[in-house]
Protein backbone atom coordinates (compact mmCIF):
# COMPACT_ATOMS: atom_id res chain seq x y z
CA UNK A 1 0.00 0.00 0.00
CA UNK A 2 1.32 3.14 -1.10
CA UNK A 3 2.37 5.88 1.60
CA UNK A 4 -0.55 8.65 2.70
CA UNK A 5 0.62 12.17 0.86
CA UNK A 6 2.07 14.30 3.75
CA UNK A 7 -0.23 17.80 4.51
CA UNK A 8 1.34 20.78 5.87
CA UNK A 9 0.16 19.65 9.10
CA UNK A 10 2.25 16.76 9.22
CA UNK A 11 5.15 18.33 8.08
CA UNK A 12 4.93 21.10 11.06
CA UNK A 13 3.81 18.31 13.51
CA UNK A 14 7.29 16.79 12.60
CA UNK A 15 8.78 20.03 12.39
CA UNK A 16 7.89 20.57 16.55
CA UNK A 17 9.09 16.74 16.83
CA UNK A 18 12.32 17.68 15.73
CA UNK A 19 12.20 21.25 17.14
CA UNK A 20 11.73 19.13 20.76
CA UNK A 21 14.48 16.99 20.30
CA UNK A 22 16.80 19.85 19.43
CA UNK A 23 15.74 21.62 22.44
CA UNK A 24 15.95 18.79 24.86
CA UNK A 25 19.33 17.33 23.49
CA UNK A 26 18.66 14.28 20.84
CA UNK A 27 19.70 16.22 17.99
CA UNK A 28 23.03 18.00 16.90
CA UNK A 29 22.02 21.38 15.32
CA UNK A 30 23.64 20.05 11.92
CA UNK A 31 21.44 17.17 11.89
CA UNK A 32 17.98 19.10 12.95
CA UNK A 33 18.74 21.28 10.13
CA UNK A 34 18.80 18.61 7.41
CA UNK A 35 16.54 16.70 8.94
CA UNK A 36 14.24 19.57 9.18
CA UNK A 37 14.55 20.88 5.35
CA UNK A 38 13.32 17.31 4.97
CA UNK A 39 10.59 17.55 6.85
CA UNK A 40 9.31 20.35 4.61
CA UNK A 41 10.34 18.96 1.52
CA UNK A 42 8.55 15.80 1.90
CA UNK A 43 5.63 14.11 0.17
CA UNK A 44 4.31 11.72 2.19
CA UNK A 45 3.53 10.60 5.60
CA UNK A 46 5.84 7.40 5.45
CA UNK A 47 9.17 10.03 4.86
CA UNK A 48 8.48 12.36 7.71
CA UNK A 49 8.05 8.92 10.13
CA UNK A 50 11.52 8.07 8.84
CA UNK A 51 12.58 11.39 10.46
CA UNK A 52 11.58 11.13 13.66
CA UNK A 53 11.89 7.22 13.82
CA UNK A 54 15.00 7.34 16.20
CA UNK A 55 13.86 10.03 18.39
CA UNK A 56 11.35 9.09 21.50
CA UNK A 57 8.74 11.19 20.20
CA UNK A 58 6.62 10.59 22.85
CA UNK A 59 8.80 11.61 25.61
CA UNK A 60 9.49 14.88 23.69
CA UNK A 61 6.32 15.46 23.56
CA UNK A 62 5.36 14.58 27.38
CA UNK A 63 8.34 17.27 28.09
CA UNK A 64 7.52 20.11 26.34
CA UNK A 65 7.38 23.07 27.63
CA UNK A 66 3.83 24.08 26.07
CA UNK A 67 1.96 21.08 27.49
CA UNK A 68 2.97 22.06 31.07
CA UNK A 69 1.37 26.02 30.33
CA UNK A 70 -1.40 24.93 29.32
CA UNK A 71 -1.82 22.21 31.74
CA UNK A 72 -0.90 25.18 34.36
CA UNK A 73 -3.66 27.31 32.34
CA UNK A 74 -6.29 24.52 32.20
CA UNK A 75 -5.61 24.29 36.10
CA UNK A 76 -6.49 27.71 36.80
CA UNK A 77 -9.16 28.27 35.18
CA UNK A 78 -10.79 25.24 36.54
CA UNK A 79 -9.65 26.87 40.58
CA UNK A 80 -11.22 30.42 39.31
CA UNK A 81 -14.84 28.37 37.79
CA UNK A 82 -14.95 26.68 41.09
CA UNK A 83 -14.22 29.67 43.78
CA UNK A 84 -16.78 32.05 41.75
CA UNK A 85 -19.05 29.11 41.43
CA UNK A 86 -19.02 28.77 45.71
CA UNK A 87 -19.45 32.56 45.85
CA UNK A 88 -22.25 32.44 43.80
CA UNK A 89 -24.12 29.47 45.95
CA UNK A 90 -22.66 31.64 48.91
CA UNK A 91 -24.54 34.37 48.43
CA UNK A 92 -27.50 32.70 47.24
CA UNK A 93 -27.37 30.42 50.09
CA UNK A 94 -27.63 34.24 51.97
CA UNK A 95 -30.05 35.51 50.16
CA UNK A 96 -32.28 32.61 50.96
CA UNK A 97 -31.25 32.67 54.81
CA UNK A 98 -32.44 36.41 54.45
CA UNK A 99 -35.63 35.85 52.94
CA UNK A 100 -36.48 33.51 55.13
CA UNK A 101 -35.90 35.06 58.40
CA UNK A 102 -37.48 38.67 57.27
CA UNK A 103 -40.23 36.32 56.34
CA UNK A 104 -40.78 33.58 58.83
CA UNK A 105 -38.76 35.23 61.45
CA UNK A 106 -36.48 32.29 61.88
CA UNK A 107 -32.60 33.48 62.35
CA UNK A 108 -30.60 30.44 62.80
CA UNK A 109 -27.95 31.00 60.46
CA UNK A 110 -27.99 27.32 58.38
CA UNK A 111 -25.40 28.80 55.29
CA UNK A 112 -22.41 28.31 58.09
CA UNK A 113 -23.00 24.99 57.27
CA UNK A 114 -22.97 24.25 53.29
CA UNK A 115 -20.54 27.91 53.10
CA UNK A 116 -17.77 25.87 55.47
CA UNK A 117 -18.17 22.19 53.71
CA UNK A 118 -17.78 23.98 49.95
CA UNK A 119 -15.19 26.23 51.08
CA UNK A 120 -13.55 23.62 52.45
CA UNK A 121 -13.33 21.50 48.87
CA UNK A 122 -12.59 25.22 47.04
CA UNK A 123 -9.51 25.84 49.76
CA UNK A 124 -8.75 22.10 48.32
CA UNK A 125 -8.68 22.53 45.11
CA UNK A 126 -7.21 26.42 45.07
CA UNK A 127 -3.99 25.33 47.36
CA UNK A 128 -2.45 22.81 45.17
CA UNK A 129 -3.02 24.96 41.54
CA UNK A 130 -1.65 28.02 43.03
CA UNK A 131 1.51 25.88 44.83
CA UNK A 132 1.98 24.41 40.78
CA UNK A 133 2.11 27.89 39.46
CA UNK A 134 4.37 29.24 42.19
CA UNK A 135 7.18 25.83 41.28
Amino acid sequence: MPDIRAGDRERERTATDLGQALAQGYLPMAEYEDRLGRAFAANSTGELDTLVADLPVARLRHHDPRRRTAQLRAARLSARIHLVAYLAGSLLMLGIWLAVGLGGGAWYFWPVWPILGWGIGVVGHVIPVMAHVRS
